[in-house]
């Protein structure tokens, strides 16, 4: 059964850190597609940060320089480091993979068979 769970949202001051977690369970994300992804209200989801197969990563043009993505395989857990925090990264954040074929989170650059239930971040 896979799930995803994320962790680690919060209010924060702009200009701080937090850094989010999602904890995987029924596969590896060492072999898998992960994605961060973030929807504020009002807003479309855009895609924050993506890793496969723990090689290729990347990042939203907004965030390249503040925000990293790692992953402890031994936890089955991606990361999100957030720091340096602008008011405009308030929003829903989302961890997502892709383990099937099925498109149950349909994102602008692809869909992901899985997604966790989010953990909000606000920056005032």
């Amino acid at each position: 059964h896979v799930q995803l769970v994320e962790s680690g949202g919060g209010s924060v001051q702009a200009g701080g850190s937090l850094r989010l977690s999602c904890t995987a369970s029924g596969f590896a994300v060492d072999a898998s597609d992960m994605g961060w992804y973030r929807q504020a209200p009002g807003n479309e989801c855009e895609m924050v940060s993506t890793t496969s197969n723990d090689i290729t990563t990347y990042y939203l043009n907004s965030v390249k320089g503040r925000f990293t993505i790692s992953q402890d395989n031994v936890k089955n857990t991606v990361y999100l480091q957030m720091d340096r925090l602008k008011s405009e990264d308030t929003a829903l954040y989302y961890c997502a993979t892709r383990v099937s074929s099925d498109c149950t989170f349909s994102t602008p650059d692809g869909c992901y068979s899985h997604r966790g239930q989010g953990t909000q971040v606000t920056v005032s």
